[in-house]
């Protein structure tokens, strides 16, 4: 028998803030919440799924009878970022938050970044993405010089117009920084921003890449390997983990594109993980405090993965969770501190399981490992007896 698991992670679907939530600014955040408040928000599937059966989750009308099991977790690691909180949920707990630099990198970084590329660097702090551009694109695009910018985020992110700086000499740039930023600057991620258009209306393109820190242990994904099973990431998994334990993998445009792909992997004949993240949530409408626009998102998540279901095989577990939350109806643009979801479906998982609440991300991990009779060798505890048949 070929058992696939399909884990989608809903990049920044929090549904409640954390205990802990006031050591990160995010007391009363509440992504679902928010996005409950819009029109645009319907998500009958996923409601049948369990949604609002998940403890805590306020609104929304309880399924009488779940086709599913469903709960919450809680992180553990100390960050909510998206690459601590995918570390986490592939079974690595981060007991050190990654570096940030709320007053931009130290001169010494930017120079030796500058050296090593042959191009000036503008900007230099944290910065919203789209506002980024239409401040320092125009002189970008006089100069040549580099926008260098960041967030409350551990990240180090370069935006250059594609007919300025070639793609793939962005890419490599970047690169450079990612072999650049080790210890006290070894921020998460390295992103690359290639935007286009004129100046006053300047936009981001789809070929945006992350570079990330190599996890600092092996993870769900090299037991899944040494066991013999597949692993295929679609859309930034592989960027995540920078290409640790992901065998197959595949860009994505946006969050329907990633879930043609994640259609089109599930014609195939594997036997394994097919790890997918959906990154508009966050990067479209969650930063950007787009309360609509997010719940339309998930109002098209939830139709897309109705047709996902019923093209499931006997033998398929579908999981939908996220990695931390982004509060569209929050101050700021930063991630919140938030609880996660976890609905699990398929003929072989109970139906109307409550999992509770979980403490670790970690959990799903162990799950999918125990699932798969693969040794545990991961930070959580596995749930799989709770919901599997």
């Amino acid at each position: 028998m070929n058992r696939r698991v399909f884990l989608i992670v809903l990049d920044s679907f929090g549904i409640g803030y954390e205990p802990d939530a006031d050591k990160f600014g995010d007391v009363g955040a509440n992504t679902i919440k928010s996005c409950m408040t819009s029109k645009e928000f319907d998500t009958k599937t996923m409601g049948k799924m369990g949604l609002f059966n998940i403890d805590g989750v306020e609104g929304g009308e309880k399924c009488a009878a779940p086709i599913g099991s469903y709960g919450r977790l809680q992180e553990r690691s100390m960050g909510k970022d998206t690459t601590i909180g995918h570390w986490e949920i592939a079974g690595i707990v981060s007991p050190k938050p990654l570096p940030t630099f709320p007053d931009g990198f130290p001169e010494k970084t930017i120079k030796e970044f500058e050296e090593k590329t042959g191009r000036k660097v503008l900007c230099n702090k944290p910065y919203s993405g789209t506002q980024v551009i239409a401040d320092y694109g125009e002189e970008h695009m006089k100069t040549g010089a580099l926008i260098v910018y960041t967030s409350a985020d551990s990240v180090f992110q370069i935006a250059a117009h594609e007919d300025i700086v070639p793609i793939e000499e962005l890419y490599r740039y970047c690169e450079i920084a990612r072999n650049m930023l080790k210890g006290d600057v070894g921020v998460g991620r390295v992103i690359a921003r290639p935007f286009i258009g004129k100046p006053g209306a300047f936009e981001r393109t789809s070929r945006r890449h992350d570079y990330s820190l190599t996890p600092p242990k092996d993870t769900m994904l090299e037991a899944l390997i040494n066991a013999g099973y597949k692993t295929l990431g679609v859309g930034k998994i592989y960027d995540i983990f920078a290409g640790a334990g992901i065998q197959d993998t595949v860009r994505i445009q946006n969050n329907s594109d990633g879930m043609v792909k994640t259609l089109e992997r599930q014609g195939w004949d594997f036997n394994g993980l097919c790890f997918v993240n959906l990154v508009d949530f966050d990067m479209v409408y969650g930063h950007r405090r787009d309360i609509d626009g997010y719940a339309k998102a998930l109002t098209t998540f939830d139709k897309e993965i109705t047709e996902f279901i019923g093209k499931m095989r006997d033998e398929d577990i579908l999981m939908i969770t996220a990695d931390h939350g982004c509060d569209p109806g929050f101050t700021g643009t930063d991630h919140t501190r938030e609880y996660i979801p976890l609905l699990v479906y398929g003929k072989d998982i109970k139906e109307g399981v409550n999992i509770g609440t979980r403490t670790t991300f970690s959990d799903i991990a162990a799950t999918i490992l125990d699932i798969f009779n693969v040794p545990n060798n991961t930070d959580g505890t596995s749930f799989k007896d709770m919901i599997l048949k």
